[in-house]
């Protein structure tokens, strides 16, 4: 029986609740998933089927692809069955690719089964954050990302630590297995889940929402040089951290993660009190000197440095872009208008993974933090010059928003 939570029940000022948890709990336990496989996969790649950067690079972009690729149907598939059951079926899916995956002897079953985690994990994280936009006070849109996101970034920044200590030397068939329990505990958790929100209309009677929603264009865009930057990060790390003398990488996942989590969790008012463009300024510029840092010294401490201004980065890029989105579009185009701006996570990895990854692999791994760091600094430019900053006003069609502030609008 579907569980369905009338919009009039809500408290209008309240928005931590049992459903904004239960929502938030199935993430963080679906992306400790996430983060195990993140650390494992490239070792996997380099040390047991012999490919280097590129290869690496081909498997987190042939996630990407084929999350970009499903994205533009989610969000009607989440209006017609449920937040539930796309999420439910996304941590299926997603575990049954990640315990297949350490059986792989070539290449192309590792993209084949990265394929098939990305359709998982999108599907999730659509409905996801769909869910909690509807669960969440106007006014407070980019707070509720906030303390979402925690529990996205937290499970990718912690489950290095348990991935790495399972995988050990080359203990990958297991790691696997662990990793995707978790995601199979994400399918059972998401019970908790309420099904959908009501509205005051019903979609049907408004008509079908876009594909694609234009108003997630330009947010997006910024979204997808900062994930690139990320990428960066998060993929040349496990084998940078060994050559420039220290153990592993999960301390600095562990120490992105946590700046990562507090700063949401402390600072999750911080978007709506300064404005978008001014935390999504710092998130970009903190991203940009992490990997011009990374780029320029190869010693422990920049590391160490660079993966604080990582979680700076990183705690304030999306829960301020995800606000300015849901905040310039109807109800009923909401599941659209998330499908659409989340597409640019997996279009940033793309960048990340394929271009950046065949520049290590022709020069050095350092080169593709420098091209990371670049790609930052295209992202702020692009955030300054393009992205409207006004929130949506009830019963205001986006065009005339759009007219009424310039696209060089600032906060």
């Amino acid at each position: 029986m579907s569980v369905v939570i009338p919009v009039e029940s809500q408290k209008p000022d309240r928005l931590v609740t049992g459903p904004f948890l239960s929502v938030t709990i199935t993430a963080f336990i679906f992306f400790f998933y996430i983060g195990m496989v993140l650390v494992t996969v490239p070792r996997f790649i380099e040390e047991e089927l012999g490919y280097g950067e590129f290869g690496i690079g081909l498997a987190i972009a042939t996630f990407a692809i084929a999350a970009v690729c499903a994205r533009p149907f989610l969000g009607r598939l989440t209006e017609r069955f449920g937040r539930r059951a796309l999420m439910m079926s996304g941590a299926l899916l997603a575990a049954a690719a990640g315990a297949t995956l350490g059986l792989a002897t070539e290449l192309w079953q590792v993209l084949l089964l990265r394929a098939v985690m990305g359709l998982g994990e999108a599907a999730l994280f659509v409905a996801a954050a769909t869910l909690i936009a509807d669960l969440s006070p106007p006014h407070r849109r980019a707070e509720a990302a906030s303390y979402f996101s925690v529990a996205v970034y937290g499970g990718i920044g912690i489950g290095p630590s348990l991935g790495e200590w399972v995988l050990g030397d080359d203990r990958y068939g297991l790691t696997f297995l662990v990793a995707a329990g978790f995601a199979a505990l994400a399918a059972l958790t998401v019970l908790g889940v309420p099904s959908r929100v009501d509205r005051s209309s019903s979609p049907a009677a408004e008509g079908k929402p876009p594909l694609f929603h234009r108003s997630a264009l330009w947010p997006g865009l910024v979204l997808a040089c900062g994930i690139a930057a990320f990428s960066v990060f998060s993929a040349f790390i496990p084998e940078h951290a060994r050559s420039v003398g220290l153990a592993g990488s999960a301390g600095l996942f562990l120490v992105y993660s946590v700046i990562s989590l507090c700063l949401r969790l402390f600072g999750a008012t911080m978007p709506d009190r300064f404005g978008e463009h001014r935390m999504v300024t710092v998130a970009l510029l903190s991203l940009a000197a992490a990997l011009l840092l990374m780029a320029a010294v190869a010693e422990p401490w920049a590391l160490w440095v660079g993966a604080a201004f990582m979680g700076v980065g990183m705690a304030f890029l999306y829960p301020s872009l995800m606000a300015n989105v849901v905040n310039r579009v109807s109800d009923h185009e909401r599941a659209s208008a998330l499908s659409s701006f989340t597409m640019f996570f997996e279009i940033g990895t793309i960048v990340g993974g394929v271009v950046l990854g065949a520049v290590g692999q022709i020069f050095t791994k350092r080169a593709g933090f420098l091209g990371g760091a670049l790609i930052a600094i295209l992202g702020l430019v692009m955030l300054w010059r393009t992205v409207v900053a006004a929130p949506y006003e009830a019963g205001t069609p986006i065009d005339d928003q759009v007219s009424k502030n310039s696209a060089f609008a600032k906060p």
